[in-house]
């Protein structure tokens, strides 16, 4: 739990959407909505995405607001399952049962519709007994301050995130610039002018 205790290695970004004064009732909401679920049938390859607690991941529901929300910071996780069937063992099984089916049906020659029918079929027995390679990345939100931060810098979990966390809450996350963290500091703002760096201000008027 690297939100909670350990060193952290994140991205920040700037919340930038309008909070409803019933935010705790609409976000429990849309928290449980968009929560991790287990998919019904599995495909091989297939990502499936949601929301579950920072504490144990396991933990896909949110009624309890003691365990996502404390005062103004929400904190959850992305969690991201994928089921991969090892290639040189489906195959071995597959060219088995095709070898079983000519010599059951007295064939040189399996056709493509049969074969078909078979490894699908396989897919489905092989992924019932695979586990899921799992994934979490938790996510801490200063609702009040409106930054948060995510736990991973790759690009591929940070556009999901964003484009769940965008889906969930109705927010739009803007990747944030060192700079801006300056804006905050006037100190350190006049001894950038005083060296002829003035362009963080370019960033704060086209925000407005």
């Amino acid at each position: 739990m690297g939100i909670l205790k350990g060193a952290l290695t994140v991205r920040r970004y700037r919340a930038e959407g309008e909070v409803p004064t019933d935010f705790r009732e609409r976000y429990q909401e849309a928290l449980n909505e968009h929560a991790f679920r287990d998919p019904k049938q599995p495909v091989p390859g297939q990502e499936v995405a949601g929301w579950c607690q920072v504490h144990n991941l396991l933990d896909t529901e949110f009624s309890n607001y003691d365990k996502w929300l404390y005062n103004h910071f929400l904190m959850a996780a992305l969690r991201i399952d994928k089921r991969a069937l090892p290639g040189k063992l489906f195959k071995a099984h597959l060219d088995k049962r095709i070898q079983h089916w000519l010599t059951e049906n007295e064939r040189q020659k399996c056709p493509s519709k049969v074969k078909t029918e078979i490894k699908e079929a396989l897919e489905l027995e092989m992924l019932a007994k695979t586990l899921p390679r799992v994934a979490t990345f938790e996510f801490c939100w200063n609702i009040t301050d409106s930054w948060v931060v995510f736990h991973n810098t790759s690009e591929g979990p940070n556009d999901l995130f964003r484009k769940l966390f965008r889906q969930t809450f109705g927010i739009t996350l803007t990747p944030a610039s060192p700079l801006d963290l300056l804006l905050a500091e006037p100190e350190v703002q006049a001894k950038l002018e005083m060296v002829g760096i003035s362009d963080y201000r370019v960033r704060s008027e086209e925000r407005k």
